[in-house]
């Protein structure tokens, strides 16, 4: 059996469909790099964070101090710290 041909109406509506899928794709591309850029930025410091870190600075220096900034470092440092500190307070034989 044999496929009819498409006639104007059919072709204009594959061409409408085709600039309609494209702007879509467009559309997600640009909404996939912003949510990258959002997952990127870091997480902003809750108030709590903030109250244990103003009193952890507070009882270090002996008095009140003013926090002007608090950022989070990704650093493997402290557990690697940590955790020499853990193995030389354990005596091997």
């Amino acid at each position: 059996m044999q496929e009819p041909e498409p006639n104007a109406t059919t072709l204009a509506l594959f061409v409408e469909m085709r600039a309609e899928i494209a702007t879509l794709a467009q559309r997600v591309n640009t909404l996939e790099l912003a949510a990258a850029k959002l997952a990127a930025r870091p997480a902003p410091v809750s108030e709590e964070d903030m109250i244990a870190i103003s009193a952890a600075v507070a009882a270090f220096l002996g008095v009140r101090a003013r926090i002007r900034q608090v950022r989070l470092v990704h650093s493997s440092a402290w557990a690697q710290v940590g955790r020499m500190g853990t193995h030389a307070s354990h005596h091997t034989h």
